[in-house]
């Protein structure tokens, strides 16, 4: 009796439980192979948890042919890299990497020479639409033939499952939101928090380190996403602003679509990353992207007044940036710490002289070190790291101020100076300094804005649209007008209406700038 009684128990569990399963399974995204994988390891004994396994492989696999390769390996393959973390890290066998590589081989990255090659020096010598981007990084940081082929496994698993929710023929479009579905919604990379990745940048640039852990810098994550879109045949730029990297696609005719990697790939306007410094924005090919994690690895040791290994970052990173003034300014400077005189003004010279090549603007610091306007120490303290404690913002205060009783035209000293005083909301001591920038400064863009809001804010209109019309002037070469120039104007004609115009000096006049300057302005119009 018992024994019949647990069968009809057992019977009508099984009648309960069968319908949710199909159910569950009917709800399916039949397109996502993450989803249906994590299905079978929920059900594995099932009807339906089988049939999620073998739509996975369906979605996996290019063609039936490669069905003859074994589906308990696939299973076993596909859940371990569905768990991949960094705490759970788990290499994959030499039979799964054989596998892997099998199922990616019809990927587009599989025709660039790149991929064919195991040797650094040869790959940098190939253009670079020509590299495989992960296989460089990976040689780049000097990771093993074994590491490399289980990261290339986990990118390649990444962009199997893309390709399986793509339609036939897809648009650019239609690839980057794939891509954006999987990243940043499916597996969750996100952007570390700030106390972690202040201190340790390079750790969350290196592609190992972003694919442990999820976590990634703009830069980790934007390296990621070019090696995904180079399997999907994907074309993108990258952008960099000062201090930042955001990837871009561009098409003749079409508006680009911007991808910002720290805010899950949304599509941010280019006003956004221009300010009244940059005019361009600069772009850098799939080579310079790998001298830029040089370029992060040497900032950590900078910081940590690790000079000599800052240097030979720094070198490393010029392999792959032979043309960026920026890492031999960076450079000069860490030789300067080092008290490398001579090497670091030959490293400024070359960097002075390249940006007058390239046509871009100069670099203050650099200019005014060798004019004699800076010194070591300033330098220094420029780039000295400081909290937003009270305390760090006096010290800083007081070494500038020492600074500029030696060096009073130091123009990087005089605009931090007053930076100091705005921090600690004391506006009135940061007119001196801004003022006497305005005065001695090559281009004191920022030096105008500053003195148009701090007057503004003193309910100085008179003084605020003074300067806000040195700002304008002072824009005079640009072809278009930076957002904050334009908020600045909106927000003074709310508080006041413009000044009585005066009469334009003889060299001011026939130059538009100098009119706008002296007559009420319509900077939307302006605008190009």
């Amino acid at each position: 009796m018992i024994r019949w009684f647990c069968l009809f128990i057992s019977l009508l569990f099984l009648s309960y439980t069968a319908p949710g399963i199909r159910a569950k399974y009917a709800r399916l995204d039949p397109k996502h192979p993450s989803k249906n994988l994590a299905f079978y390891e929920l059900y594995p004994h099932t009807y339906e948890g089988e049939k999620a396994l073998n739509r996975a492989w369906g979605l996996m696999a290019e063609s039936a042919c490669r069905r003859e390769l074994s589906e308990s390996l696939s299973s076993r393959t596909f859940l371990k890299a569905l768990h991949q973390d960094q705490e759970t890290q788990q290499l994959f066998s030499t039979e799964e990497l054989d596998f892997m590589e099998e199922l990616g081989a019809s990927l587009e990255n599989r025709t660039l020479p790149g991929y064919l090659v195991w040797d650094l020096s040869k790959m940098r010598t190939f253009p670079p639409n020509k590299i495989d981007l992960a296989r460089l990084v990976f040689l780049a940081e000097g990771y093993t033939k074994e590491a490399i082929r289980n990261y290339e496994a986990l990118i390649d698993w990444m962009a199997l499952q893309v390709r399986a929710q793509l339609p036939k023929n897809p648009s650019p479009q239609e690839k980057i939101y794939a891509i954006n579905e999987l990243i940043f919604h499916d597996i969750g990379f996100r952007f570390p928090a700030n106390s972690a990745w202040e201190k340790d940048i390079d750790t969350y640039t290196a592609l190992p380190s972003v694919i442990d852990s999820k976590r990634g810098v703009c830069l980790g994550v934007s390296i990621l996403y070019l090696c995904i879109a180079q399997r999907i045949g994907l074309s993108l730029e990258a952008v960099t602003p000062p201090g930042h990297i955001y990837l871009r696609y561009r098409e003749n005719g079409v508006d680009p679509i911007n991808i910002e990697t720290t805010a899950r790939g949304i599509d941010v306007p280019c006003s956004h990353y221009k300010g009244l410094e940059l005019e361009h924005l600069e772009t850098k090919n799939l080579l310079e992207v790998v001298g830029l994690i040089f370029v992060n690895r040497a900032s950590v040791q900078w910081q940590k007044k690790e000079h000599t290994q800052a240097v030979a970052l720094y070198e490393k990173a010029r392999l792959y940036l032979p043309q960026s003034p920026l890492v031999l300014d960076l450079l000069g400077y860490n030789h300067l710490f080092l008290g490398n005189i001579q090497e670091a003004k030959r490293c400024l010279k070359e960097a002075v002289s390249m940006r007058k090549e390239q046509k871009l603007s100069p670099n203050l610091i650099s200019e005014d070190y060798m004019n004699g306007k800076a010194s070591i120490e300033g330098i220094e303290a420029i780039f000295a790291p400081v909290d937003n404690t009270r305390d760090a913002i006096l010290a800083k205060r007081e070494c500038l101020k020492d600074i500029l009783a030696t060096h009073p035209h130091f123009q990087a000293g005089l605009l931090q100076y007053a930076h100091t005083y705005l921090q600690m909301g004391r506006e009135k001591e940061a007119i001196a300094p801004l003022e006497e920038l305005a005065r001695i400064g090559y281009n004191p863009l920022t030096a105008h804005y500053y003195l148009a809001m701090i007057h503004r804010n003193r309910y100085n209109y008179k003084k605020s649209w003074d300067a806000f019309y040195s700002l304008v002037f002072a824009l005079k070469r640009r072809d278009t007008v930076p957002k904050l120039v334009k908020e600045m104007e909106r927000s003074l004609r709310e508080l006041s209406p413009p000044p009585l115009p005066n009469e334009p000096t003889e060299e001011e006049k026939g130059d538009v700038f100098s009119i706008l300057s002296h007559v009420l302005i319509d900077l939307d119009g302006l605008c190009l």
